[in-house]
């Protein structure tokens, strides 16, 4: 038997759902931008703004189901994991600007060594993985897919320590290293918003609170 409250949180998650979408395609946007050296900033300003909004429509739209149909505690359980993980894809559309950010001030990769190029491209690549994970597994509800996004999130935070580590002991351009510091601090903080949404995910479907990292 369908329920009022139902359709209010049918509109939620299809909310949510549009906003990990474009949060992904604004990420990708300014990754793609930093390696290609391309000023994507107006872009990426303009939708991250966007996405803000629609964690903001979220946000009311939470409020709005708890005011008016005292949810029950599944529900409401539901309701509080959206908005957590709008804040999530929220994150995602503000590191992508601040990456835009960096590629117009400092120009990217362009002044780098190959096996910094590598090493970023490889750290790029993996992070919008999780991204795309995370936005996959809210679609399908899965928990399986959630929780495999753990084995990810530990390579990135040892990619980064990893790649900090060399690029202490190498000369090279200033702006590469201010630059590409920055970025993969980034990635790393991006990895770990995945790994917050997946979490939120496995609590809607099984009311279990876990921790993947």
């Amino acid at each position: 038997m369908t329920r009022i409250i139902d359709q209010g949180l049918e509109e939620q998650s299809v909310l949510l759902l549009r906003m990990g979408e474009l949060a992904y395609e604004t990420l990708a946007s300014a990754i793609h931008g930093y390696f290609e050296d391309k000023n994507v900033q107006p872009h990426v300003k303009e939708m991250s703004d966007l996405i803000v909004a629609m964690a903001e429509k979220v946000e009311d739209k939470t409020f709005e189901l708890i005011v008016r149909f005292q949810p029950v505690a599944s529900d409401l359980r539901t309701i509080k994991s959206h908005m957590k993980i709008s804040n999530d894809f929220s994150r995602y559309s503000r590191y992508a600007l601040d990456i835009s950010n960096i590629t117009h001030q400092l120009h990217g990769l362009e002044p780098c060594k190959t096996w910094i190029q590598d090493n970023l491209i490889n750290m790029g690549d993996k992070v919008l993985f999780m991204v795309k994970t995370s936005i996959d597994a809210l679609r399908k509800h899965d928990v399986n897919l959630a929780k495999t996004i753990s084995p990810i999130e530990r390579e990135i935070d040892q990619m980064y320590e990893d790649f900090i580590n060399k690029l202490s002991q190498e000369e090279t351009n200033n702006k590469c290293v201010a630059s590409n510091i920055l970025l993969t601090r980034y990635f790393e903080r991006i990895s770990d918003h995945a790994v917050y949404a997946c979490e939120a995910i496995v609590y809607i479907v099984t009311g279990e609170k876990i921790s993947l990292e």
